[in-house]
């Protein structure tokens, strides 16, 4: 197929804007499905129908009648959450166009935004389209009107589509063939295709899914990759369809698959280059930038003699989602396990989803920390993601923490509770930026140990569900924060551990120590629940003692008779208590996660 009939684009959007829909009205429209009633075909994992929204980045062959011509349309789906940005930026590298989709009942949020910036850097046409244009609040024309003023385009070249009934479908597949480039790559120089994508096959090893950008790769090829200078030999190619499509051969331009009896998962790493072993290209293509965990955990699994089918699962894991990272941990309190880097709280729960759904794995996650760096009395600098490391205070010099660029766009009724609660969180407000008469955008520089927890869930309360969060790294800035212990007993429970702001330490420790309080079952002995800064408790619960009526027995006599009872029951507990090991259940690791962060 010739690269002028080659369409590689990819449709982003903020969360809940349609995307997976028009995918679905795409594919009815190129009839590479029958019709499908909201079904969401490219969303291949329970996880994704579940909650409505797309966590990997798919990727699928259409081909587009356009005035008597055919034109093979590659289309690769994201992701909108901003926890799964590096997904976007993936898509976004293996692509020359993309489909700006914005819900006119809703108007710009702030991950359109961020998305469409993101387009724009990779240097990608965009095609602006308006979805939901049937529902009865669609505000067509004043969104129509704030992308023109964003992209500086016509209002002829804004698409308005409804891609739940499928009204100007046909016109944006036109558009997308029309508007967006062609790939423009040189089909008789060396092979060069990025993987931008990979998973585990049971049966058939590792199968790399790739954008061939210059060359031509045959099935029977002895291919090189970059990064492990390895070599395979393609034992099967083609392309992308609701199946695999097995072809000889795979040429400049298109996107497909190849499978090379990989075996290593680590081996396919996401934006590594492929080339021939022999007459290979002698540069790799750019990649994608290395993704940056924002929040960090320990993952364990529930029975210990799970441990080894952790290890072989989480490999397999990484190959699909290569923006998780992970080292080996081990905990007094629950084994052994990882320390794993996630995007952002939401990526840390789908992970844990995943786990258990696909690798049948039970696990607990330890309370989320982010990344800091200490300077220590020494003049040495280090860098602590994990509370366990983290260094005694009569060393530190100066400690910092990172701070994120956060845009809030929320309706103007709103301002009011969004300030306040930005406020509570250390955040500084940079500007205002009014982007209509009804919505605006609030700027705030915000630590983001503040954002990880429940800030989103909190902005969506105090807006109605109106207001749309987005962030990106900052600075690290000088900070007072502490580590804070939680001890049962007076034992330290190193997975319960914390690192907040000085500030902040009383009422979250105090929140971790009574949520405790609710799960930890009565013992026959009183349990002391505390949370310290070093040897400073600054809060504690305490869970009382069952109680035995060793009374029950004395119908009368003298009450001495009652006191020597007693005496004895006292000094029984008192025993007890310096002896007696607390049984902290499962359940108490989980309540910490949901302890409230005021």
């Amino acid at each position: 197929m010739k690269q002028d009939r080659i369409r590689n684009f990819c449709i982003i959007a903020h969360i809940d804007h349609g995307k997976s829909t028009l995918a679905d009205r795409f594919l009815e429209a190129t009839h590479v499905v029958g019709h499908v009633d909201m079904a969401q075909v490219l969303d291949s994992m329970d996880l994704e129908r579940e909650k409505g929204i797309t966590i990997k980045s798919h990727a699928i062959r259409m081909i587009h009648n356009y005035q008597g011509v055919d034109y093979i349309l590659n289309l690769i789906d994201t992701p909108g959450h901003v926890d799964f940005s590096y997904e976007v930026s993936r898509a976004l590298a293996s692509c020359e166009g993309a489909v700006l989709l914005v819900d006119a009942s809703q108007g710009i949020e702030a991950q359109t935004m961020s998305n469409l910036y993101l387009a724009l850097e990779n240097n990608l046409e965009v095609l602006p389209a308006l979805n939901k244009i049937d529902l009865p609040q669609a505000d067509v024309e004043g969104t129509e009107h704030d992308l023109k003023e964003i992209l500086g385009c016509e209002a002829s070249d804004i698409k308005r589509v409804s891609a739940k009934d499928g009204t100007g479908v046909s016109e944006l597949l036109d558009a997308v063939v029309e508007k967006l480039p062609h790939p423009s790559g040189d089909p008789i120089a060396p092979p060069k295709a990025l993987i931008f994508d990979s998973y585990f096959d049971m049966y058939r090893g590792v199968v790399v899914l790739v954008r061939m950008f210059d060359g031509v790769l045959v099935k029977g090829d002895r291919i090189k990759l970059f990064s492990t200078n390895r070599e395979y030999e393609i034992e099967e190619i083609g392309h992308l369809g609701l199946k695999f499509s097995p072809q000889k051969e795979l040429t400049s331009g298109e996107a497909g698959y190849i499978i090379a009896n990989i075996k290593e998962v680590a081996d396919a790493r996401v934006g590594d280059t492929i080339t021939l072993a022999k007459g290979g290209c002698s540069e790799s293509l750019p990649g994608f930038r290395e993704p940056k965990p924002m929040v960090y955990s320990g993952i364990f699994p529930i029975n210990g003699e799970d441990y080894g089918n952790l290890v072989e699962s989480i490999a397999k894991l990484k190959l699909n989602d290569s923006s998780l990272i992970y080292e080996k941990e081990s905990s007094a309190a629950l084994g052994y396990g990882f320390r794993c880097g996630f995007l952002g709280m939401l990526h840390l729960e789908i992970v844990k989803e995943r786990l258990l759904r696909e690798y049948n794995l039970p696990i607990i996650a330890t309370t989320p920390s982010v990344r800091f760096l200490i300077m220590l009395k020494s003049g040495q600098e280090i860098e602590v993601h994990n509370p366990i490391d983290f260094p005694d205070p009569t060393f530190i010099e100066s400690i910092q923490e990172p701070f994120m660029d956060t845009e809030i766009i929320v309706p103007t009724d709103y301002i009011g509770n969004i300030m306040k609660l930005a406020q509570e969180r250390r955040g500084v407000q940079k500007n205002i930026q009014y982007i209509d008469e009804k919505r605006v955008a609030l700027h705030y520089e915000m630590p983001l140990i503040e954002i990880i927890f429940d800030f989103y869930d909190k902005l969506k309360t105090v807006s109605r569900g109106y207001a749309s969060l987005d962030y990106a790294f900052k600075e690290f800035r000088p900070s007072r924060v502490a580590k804070v212990d939680i001890l049962i007993n007076g034992e330290k429970v190193d997975a319960m551990s914390f690192i907040c702001h000085q500030d902040k330490a009383h009422n979250w420790g105090k929140s971790v120590t009574d949520t405790l309080a609710e799960v930890i079952p009565r013992h026959l002995f009183k349990i002391a629940l505390q949370a310290a800064i070093g040897g400073n408790i600054i809060a504690r619960s305490t869970i009382n003692p069952m109680r035995k009526d060793v009374l029950a027995k004395c119908y009368g006599g003298d009450v001495s008779r009652k006191r020597k009872l007693l005496e004895k029951q006292k000094e029984g507990k008192k025993k007890m208590k310096e002896i007696g090991s607390v049984n902290v259940p499962q359940e108490a690791f989980l309540a910490v996660l949901k302890a409230d962060r005021e």
